[in-house]
């Protein structure tokens, strides 16, 4: 386990809730869904932090609960705060489209044509039949 989420605690090798930091984490989400925006939700939370992190806290969906982690916020406040962070990023012009990864071809067959010239000079030779050589791109793939 890399990092442990804030609010958290490992007991005997599993994860517990530290209640006084989930009671700061549910602090958080409830005063970021009434509109308050980042740096003010973790001041009346009590807690000192970057706007950065608090983004992430409030993205990190293993206070939903899952396997290992035990729930902290539920769903319903979750989505709304997720709504809200990413209306307000629309406004302020923080929101990037992803672009498409261009499909990397890798040639995987070869064809050499008929060798025309000879070289005494091995490295030569060696040169001008690589120069020869063309990939052949499959695009059906």
């Amino acid at each position: 386990m890399k990092h442990i989420p804030y609010g958290y605690l490992i007991v005997d090798g599993k994860a517990a809730v530290d209640e006084e930091k989930a009671k700061c984490v549910k602090t958080l989400f409830e005063e970021y869904t009434k509109g308050l925006g980042l740096i003010e939700s973790v001041k009346r939370a009590g807690l000192k932090m970057y706007h950065g992190s608090v983004g992430r806290i409030l993205r990190n969906t293993h206070y939903l609960g899952d396997d290992y982690y035990p729930q902290i916020i539920d769903k319903v406040t979750f989505d709304k705060a997720e709504e809200m962070r990413r209306k307000k990023a629309a406004s302020l012009g923080r929101v990037r489209e992803l672009k498409e990864d261009e499909k990397i071809v890798i040639a995987t067959q070869f064809t050499v044509p008929r060798i025309e010239r000879k070289y005494k000079d091995q490295f030569l030779q060696a040169e001008y039949v690589y120069s020869q050589i063309e990939s052949v791109v499959n695009s059906d793939e």
